[in-house]
């Protein structure tokens, strides 16, 4: 053989040992919950959906290396545990717990020797992650005005302005709900025709409604929907004669899933928003046998947290979208006293702010959408009003802007579209 052969890291004689550059990495992703390791390997190791526990080589020569790559940047949600399997791991014997949880690691160890084991060489989290472009359009569509249920949409572009009425999308509803999905479309779900129904319709990236798709869970009106996840949306809440409280996740091509039971106190006329920069959500406000002002928090798997109450003016039937990067807010609504005004900002840990008041025309059941990749508009609502109100990047509410479409109440509103 000729020339020379470098980087033999102390193996047997005979066996040339990968080097870093050389690592073998394994071609199928790991999900499971276990995974058992082998020298001179790399694994890409998916947390999705679960922890997963790392059992390294029973036996191992100094220079043995093996790297570990958080695959779906999940390592923060549902952690690596490693087992180092009899062998130290940094200095301490194996009944030490080895754990990381910090999405977009990659773990680079080498086996030292006996006295210090396992050792990192690396453990560098890669921070420049792919951003999804921000949804520049939105939807206002379905809803109620003055004469009974109504099929209308009405297009918002990137700079927030509302056009026309477009008819015909769909079974005439109110009391439904609507959120982003696929990081590009937009689905609209349940609602009310005289009686609660399990429609949805879903919009394309060019902001047309689909035909009426039947028997996506149990049917129910006045719930909320929020995206989770990146691309996801969840639906949750809602009345079918009584108060619910259950749950369907939508997936990333529009697709509801079967009811989930028990998320939190059951109330309806609730709003739900995404926030943070790893896809959570949350649900708040609404009404029980009276009005609340109760949060469930939402994990970027879609999994509904306990209630955590006093969250701003007890209301429910108010706007809610995203502004900013990662921020959202809600506003408008029905308390006690009456019509509101006043908003609540969220922020990118999901605390919602005191009241602000005197934020436009005060008015309940009413839509907000996204719009202008970090801007908001809510618009409708009250006594079948055509009036709108744009939130800035800073989460700043402008005064009312009058005669944006046919006039309604009860509708929902969604981001579309990640083309200006």
């Amino acid at each position: 053989m000729s020339g020379t052969v470098v980087s033999n890291v102390f193996r047997t004689s005979g066996v040339i040992a990968a080097t870093a550059a050389g690592i073998n990495f394994q071609s199928t992703v790991t999900t499971g919950t276990t995974l058992s390791v082998e020298a001179g390997n790399g694994y890409f190791i998916d947390t999705t959906s679960n922890i997963c526990t790392v059992t390294l080589p029973s036996s191992a020569a100094a220079g043995d290396q093996i790297v570990l790559v958080d695959y779906a940047r999940t390592w923060g949600t549902n952690k690596i545990v490693i087992d180092s399997n009899g062998l130290n791991f940094q200095g301490q014997d194996d009944t030490y717990g080895v754990e990381y949880n910090t999405s977009g690691v990659t773990v680079n160890i080498v086996y030292s020797g006996s006295s210090k084991g396992w050792t990192p060489i690396s453990d560098d989290v890669v921070t420049d992650a792919p951003v999804q472009p921000p949804t520049q359009k939105g939807i206002f569509a379905f809803g109620r005005d003055g004469s009974g249920n109504v099929s209308v949409s009405n297009l918002i572009n990137s700079s927030g302005v509302i056009a026309a009425d477009v008819s015909g999308v769909g079974t005439p509803r109110f009391g439904l709900a609507a959120n982003t999905y696929g990081g590009d479309k937009a689905v609209f779900a349940y609602g009310d025709t005289g009686s609660a129904t399990s429609l949805k319709n879903l919009v394309n990236n060019s902001g047309v409604v689909a035909a009426d798709v039947a028997g996506v869970g149990t049917a129910r009106f006045e719930l909320a929907g929020a995206s989770y996840g990146g691309d996801k949306v969840i639906f949750a809440y809602g009345n079918n004669g009584s108060d619910l409280n259950l749950s369907n996740l939508c997936s990333n091509t529009g697709v509801i899933s079967a009811d989930v039971t028990g998320v939190g106190t059951a109330r309806d006329r609730l709003k739900g928003v995404k926030y943070g920069s790893t896809g959570q959500a949350l649900f708040a406000f609404g009404q029980t046998s009276t009005f609340v002002n109760m949060k469930n928090l939402v994990t970027n798997l879609g999994v509904v947290g306990t209630d955590v109450t006093g969250v701003g003016t007890a209301r429910y039937a108010m706007g809610a979208a995203k502004y900013g990067t990662d921020t959202a807010v809600m506003a408008y609504g029905q308390a006690s006293s009456g019509s509101v005004s006043i908003k609540n900002l969220i922020n990118n840990q999901g605390v919602v702010a005191a009241d602000v008041t005197g934020v436009g025309t005060a008015r309940q059941s009413l839509a907000a959408s996204e719009y202008g990749g970090d801007k908001a508009a809510f618009a409708y609502g009250g006594s079948n009003v055509s009036t709108k109100n744009l939130c800035s990047n800073t989460g700043v509410i402008s005064a009312d802007v009058t005669g944006v479409g046919t006039g309604r109440n009860l509708l929902a509103a969604a981001g579309y579209s990640q083309s200006a």
